[in-house]
């Protein structure tokens, strides 16, 4: 049995033992890439996600809905749509930032049997607070460019009505809090520090916040987040509407509001993403699978990077991982089409586009997590997804997902439109 591999656009032969063949035995043919500098991958590619609604914690319609069992709704949708066998998949990949509780136990083995995959499908979960969902996927395309898988189950959940923010037994380090307390900091207090340090007025941030809401209930008119939402089925009730979004908010509302974290501050619940219920799942595999199994790519992953900041401006990660993460996809700010950057708090949103230098025409098109929501484990893979769909619906070209993290990083991820 043998591959083939192209490489730099020519067919050669490629024995079996150095090349990739599925783990239940199916001969693949792979597309690899090359590069410049003489590194070379195989594609790794977005072909299709969902997402449950996303719905304000402790009120929202997800309050009383387990994470775990939305997890295996989404994921079972997922898989049925594509019509890709349980048997296929090489792994579960799942990001949670607080994964204990109704997310505890390697939720992401759980969600395996939840979904109805079989138990030779592995699971994993993967927690980089923020950023976990985003480093699940930056994971799939890193094994499917070593070779080391075909197709991934990505996704992310968060619970934030049901599993404690910090945790249910918080315990900082004594030396450690005590030392550096930065590193414990409140998140709210970033976005503080950020909008203090940059010089970023409190009516700037809500416009920002006003305009996310605009953009969402736009795109929620227009029916574009029809195609990514999947139904979530509770005591014989259906879910399927985003519950975020606030097509009547106003500066006027806004303006009433009181700070949250600072008495003197300029941060308040409007200008802050609201606590959320959600679960996201995609399916990230090798172009040479998409193609043999009838399934169109939407975009290919390029590049991602992951970079520390000081913790306590955390909301300035992007500014770095997008650097690094176009360094390494020897692409220029100018020559993306589509941002979706994570909005945390509007004041490091804000910071980040001044910083690098991004035209916001371009960002966040269908709104973003002020508006939408962020449910922490989930978000890294929506914003990912969702750059893909945008490319294709938009027919940009290129495209940069990032986000802040807690603890002081930030992450990105470059794609190119199939």
């Amino acid at each position: 049995m043998h591959s083939r591999i192209i490489w730099a656009g020519e067919l050669r032969p490629f024995h079996e033992p150095a090349g990739r063949v599925h783990r239940r035995g199916v001969a693949l043919y792979s597309t690899v890439i090359g590069r410049e500098r003489g590194a070379w991958c195989v594609k790794a590619v977005i072909v299709d996600w969902m997402r449950s609604p996303f719905h304000r914690a402790h009120k929202g319609a997800l309050k009383d809905v387990r994470p775990d069992e939305m997890a295996g709704q989404v994921a079972r949708s997922l898989l049925e749509r594509t019509g890709i066998s349980g048997e296929e998949i090489d792994d579960l990949l799942l990001g949670c930032a607080y994964p204990e509780g109704e997310q505890g136990f390697n939720v992401g083995r759980l969600v395996t049997f939840l979904a109805g995959l079989p138990d030779t499908v592995p699971g994993a979960t993967f927690n980089r607070l923020c950023g976990s969902s985003m480093q699940a996927v930056h994971v799939a395309a890193a094994n499917i460019q070593a070779g080391w898988g075909d197709c991934f189950l990505v996704g992310g959940m968060e619970s934030m009505s049901r599993v404690k923010r910090r945790g249910f037994n918080w315990s900082p380090h004594p030396s450690l809090e005590a030392s550096y307390p930065a590193a414990y900091i409140n998140m709210g207090m970033t976005a503080e520090n950020v909008a203090e340090k940059f010089g970023i007025s409190r009516l700037r941030q809500e416009e920002f916040a006003l305009a996310s809401h605009e953009k969402s209930a736009a795109a929620q008119q227009a029916g574009h987040f029809d195609v990514e939402l999947c139904e979530i089925m509770h005591d014989g009730d259906s879910i399927d509407e985003d519950g975020c979004i606030r097509a009547s908010t106003n500066l006027e509302s806004m303006a009433s509001l009181h700070p949250v974290f600072k008495e003197d501050g300029s941060v308040t619940a409007a200008t802050s993403s609201p606590l959320t219920d959600g679960v996201v799942f995609s399916i990230i595999c090798s172009e040479e699978f998409a193609l043999s199994h009838g399934l169109q790519p939407i975009a290919t992953i390029v590049s991602a990077a992951v970079t520390g900041c000081p913790p306590d401006y955390m909301g300035l990660g992007p500014i770095a991982s997008t650097r690094l993460c176009l360094e390494r996809a020897e692409w220029s700010i100018e020559d993306i089409d589509v941002f979706e950057l994570n909005e945390a708090f509007s004041s490091q949103g804000l910071a980040c586009i001044d910083e690098l230098g991004i035209d916001m025409s371009k960002v966040n098109l269908d709104g973003g997590a002020m508006s939408i929501g962020h449910p922490l484990g989930a978000s890294g893979a929506r914003i990912t997804c969702k750059a893909a769909s945008l490319l294709q619906r938009t027919g940009g070209q290129k495209a940069i997902a990032t986000m802040c993290i807690g603890g002081g990083m930030g992450i990105a991820t470059a794609l190119e439109r199939y």
